[in-house]
């Protein structure tokens, strides 16, 4: 074997026979017993991955290792913090103004006994009565529900509305604690990335000019990253524009208004795999139902466009093999991640399918079964032939035998 060649560690057939379902059914326990610790771990690690080629180009410029890892978050939370600065004064002033254009479509105004929901309500029955399809009673549904609202106990809904208040509390409580650790955790893996890479390396030493498992898993975490920010930042611009050139024609007032937060509330919800285009819709098409039936008409035909395009364009072109799995994987995995780790599993399952992808690949170079046998083995099959009669043992005379002998 050339000395440049990865060595291919070969499993023999005992091991494969008993130890690896023993190893397999020992780390799902493990996993399950101590998920929570799984989970922080890695998150942690995703992190440490894609910040890792920042770190150790600060580290080429002669910076320390630890100067540097400190350098790249400062910089991370100050891009934050500025984010979180824009969308508060440009994004959050339209978000507050179309839902004060929403809630005012449910709010009696002076004057007036009904809302201005109720008024296009009768305005659409009035229209099916006059077309024979008086059967279809919108109005009363309508009604039945304002019923409900207006029969509900106040005081068990303000009982109710106190638990959830403390729930959301200790939800941002554990969410924030969570953070702190997932950030130290990182940092932890930063700085000791230089031992575990030479570690690897010795482990799994790899051909001349060849990537280590490393770096190889910092490329594929890039790519996926790149990618969908690129497929959020063209799936958001898209749906901005739109909704701003449905408001310049007319036919949507609003979407000129708040093309900036739908746009941006768009992109954010695009890093939901299958569901995100579909969320994304939900505030414009709120605001569209409050002005008339024929702008929510439009953003429903506008959304349906973008998720075609995005579908058949943006994705196949922008994410590429990022993820590199059959979708009915992609699928089990996001299903699995949320009912583990719940809605933040759903945003670490395709990053950690990515990364997995990579590191089976890396593994599978190296790590070779044992085979069961030598080939197949020949079995002899009796063959019946069928032809004439064998003749019969010649008689003592020399002669062959007759009937009358």
């Amino acid at each position: 074997m050339p000395p440049d060649t990865p060595r291919m560690v070969r499993i023999p057939r005992w091991v494969q026979l008993v130890g690896l379902p023993l190893i397999l059914v020992g780390a799902w326990q493990f996993m399950s017993a101590v998920s929570h610790a799984m989970f922080i771990f890695v998150v942690a690690a995703l992190i440490a991955i894609l910040l890792n080629p920042i770190v150790r180009a600060f580290c080429a410029l002669r910076i320390p290792r630890a100067l540097a890892v400190f350098l790249v978050y400062l910089t991370f939370a100050i891009t934050f913090v500025a984010l979180g600065v824009l969308a508060g004064t440009v994004i959050a002033t339209q978000v507050q103004s179309a839902s004060t254009v929403v809630e005012k479509e449910f709010s009696t105004a002076p004057g007036q006994t009904q809302t201005p929901a109720e008024m296009k309500l009768d305005d659409l029955q009035q229209w099916l009565d006059d077309h024979g399809l008086s059967q279809v009673n919108v109005r009363q549904l309508g009604d039945k529900v304002q019923q409900k609202v207006n029969s509900l106990d106040i005081e068990s809904v303000s009982g109710q509305a106190v638990g959830v208040a403390q729930g959301v509390l200790l939800g941002i409580a554990e969410s924030l604690f969570n953070v702190v650790l997932v950030i130290v955790v990182s940092v932890y893996m930063l700085l000791d990335a230089p031992r575990l890479s030479r570690f690897l390396r010795r482990l799994f030493p790899h051909a001349e000019g060849e990537d280590d498992l490393v770096v190889r898993l910092e490329r594929a975490l890039l790519s996926y990253v790149r990618g969908q920010t690129l497929v959020s930042l063209v799936i958001g611009a898209t749906a901005g524009g739109l909704m701003w050139i449905l408001g310049e024609l007319g036919i949507f007032q609003g979407g000129s208004d708040y093309a900036i937060a739908f746009g941006a509330f768009a992109a954010l919800t695009e890093v939901i795999p299958y569901v995100g285009p579909w969320i994304g819709a939900i505030p414009p098409m709120a605001v569209a139902l409050a002005e008339s039936p024929t702008a929510a008409i439009a953003v429903a035909l506008a959304f349906l466009f973008i998720h075609q395009v995005e579908g058949h364009i943006v994705i196949p072109k922008l994410m590429g093999g990022a993820v590199g799995v059959h979708p009915l994987l992609v699928i089990f995995a996001l299903l699995a991640g949320q009912q583990l780790y719940g809605f933040a599993g759903v945003f670490v399952t395709l990053p950690l399918l990515a990364v997995g992808r990579e590191l089976f690949r890396f593994l599978r170079e190296r790590i070779g079964l044992e085979p069961w046998g030598n080939g197949p083995v020949p079995v002899e099959v009796p063959v019946e032939v069928h032809g004439p009669a064998t003749p019969p043992p010649p008689t003592p005379g020399g002669g062959p035998a007759t009937a009358g002998s």
